[in-house]
């Protein structure tokens, strides 16, 4: 078998050993060692590749981003950051219709700006909304729809560490990718506050109101969130503006969240060690993956299947917009299989080329910057979407009372509006790169 044909095989063998529950990272490993094996046609080279391979992909120094904003997540969990959002954002928006749930993905959007997982997001403000939205007499249905969509906004508002490594797969600036993704995250929170307006009207009984807040009380609220708010402009917008480099943002907002949880008394000597045990845990999760990654993108190099893709693409004369709706339209499908950092690491070194050799008008940095964020918003939605929506799944853990289906029922509505969202950054480039524009 040729190396081409050993490449293209390699795919369905991946995915028949995610199926059957081998971990995605020493997945990615194994078929990427045998693959490199059968290519080389000796034990020699291969050996000679893992001396170096472990080193060379940790060496990056972008990657120490990663636990940095997971420890920035843990803190702000420990720190009430989601309780505060959420009261904030309750206090001017309850008293209105479906406005607890519009509270709560804006508290989504807030605590967001600081986690950077959307699984962790949602699982976050499921604890802190759930028990409101019941209290406001909201249906199963919606309540679980919008806290998953909700979730997603972890990863769609920057820092996101699925961009981070968007970015050093694809070689592009950190920053400009978090500026890049920035507004369109915030259309997706407007969009998912429509659709939670347009779902009340539609079905009154399906949500409640409560009583309207008193000023002073709602004042008490904004003043309890400012600390959040300081911390994601300093953070990002030291990152932007070249005050920081990403690493150095990272910790500034690391060591700004910390402080403000041990401030507000929920961080102690035992928290801090299970932070730092949960940082851990979860940076060698991602990090395991990125080396199965590093392995497989490795085979798929020595076998230039990427390459002959691309040229294969670019012969049969199509069009470049076609060639994006399928790519976006396999990771919707994939994405309800497959967690979006392993399907990022799995499939950037394939489509990266094939895209990079496409002409959609806009400078070459610009259409890998436009190209990330959209495949970031597409593999998201794979999050809430049946059959494996891993985000509803976080959600209906937490409550149990409410179906499975009816689960289902209220996210479709969200997943729509990602679907409309999605069309719309494709047919204006320039709502993606608005941000970007600004400081070239």
């Amino acid at each position: 078998m040729d190396p081409l044909q050993l490449a293209a095989w390699s795919f369905p063998a991946l995915l028949v050993l995610i199926f059957l529950r081998v971990p995605i990272g020493l997945s990615m490993l194994f078929v990427g060692l045998l693959g490199a094996w059968q290519v080389y046609g000796s034990w020699a080279p291969l050996l000679n590749q893992l001396k170096t391979l472990s080193y060379g992909t940790f060496s990056s120094h972008s990657l120490s981003i990663v636990p940095l904003f997971l420890l920035m997540g843990q803190f702000a969990t420990l720190g009430g950051m989601s309780q505060a959002l959420f009261k904030a954002a309750e206090a001017f928006l309850g008293h209105r219709r479906g406005g607890v749930g519009m509270a709560a993905v804006g508290a989504c959007a807030g605590f967001g700006s600081i986690c950077g997982s959307s699984m962790a997001t949602a699982a976050t403000m499921g604890q802190v909304a759930l028990p409101e939205l019941k209290r406001a007499g909201y249906s199963g249905a919606l309540s679980s729809g919008l806290l998953a969509a909700g979730g997603t906004l972890g990863i769609l508002i920057p820092p996101s560490i699925v961009l981070v490594i968007y970015a050093i797969l694809a070689e592009q600036n950190i920053a400009k990718m978090f500026a890049a993704a920035f507004v369109p995250g915030l259309l997706a929170a407007l969009g998912y506050m429509l659709v939670i307006n347009l779902y009340v009207r539609f079905s009154p009984k399906s949500a409640g109101q409560i009583e309207p807040m008193p000023w002073k009380e709602r004042g008490q609220a904004l003043v309890a969130v400012w600390p959040v708010l300081l911390i994601f402009v300093t953070v990002i917008g030291g990152i932007y503006s070249g005050i920081f480099t990403p690493t150095e943002g990272a910790a500034v907002g690391a060591v700004a969240t910390g402080l403000l949880a041990w401030k507000r008394g929920g961080l102690n000597a035992q928290r801090l060690r299970e932070a730092f045990e949960s940082t851990a845990s979860g940076t060698a999760m991602v990090f395991m993956i990125v080396l199965g990654a590093a392995s497989y993108n490795t085979f798929l190099a020595l076998s230039q299947l990427p390459q002959e893709l691309a040229a294969w693409v670019g012969d049969q004369g199509f069009g470049p917009f076609t060639v994006l709706w399928a790519i976006l339209l396999f990771y919707v499908i994939a994405g309800c299989f497959m967690d979006s950092l392993s399907m990022i690491l799995l499939t950037i070194p394939i489509f990266f080329p094939m895209v990079s050799g496409l002409d959609f008008g806009l400078p070459p940095e610009e259409a890998a910057i436009w190209f990330g964020v959209l495949v970031l918003i597409v593999v998201e939605v794979g999050l809430i979407t049946p059959p494996v929506g891993m985000n509803l799944f976080v959600i209906q853990s937490m409550a149990p009372d409410i179906s499975i289906k009816d689960a289902y029922r209220g996210v479709l509505p969200f997943v729509a509006s990602d679907l409309v969202r999605v069309v719309i950054l494709v047919l204006v480039p320039s709502i993606t790169l608005f941000v970007v524009r600004l400081n070239p």
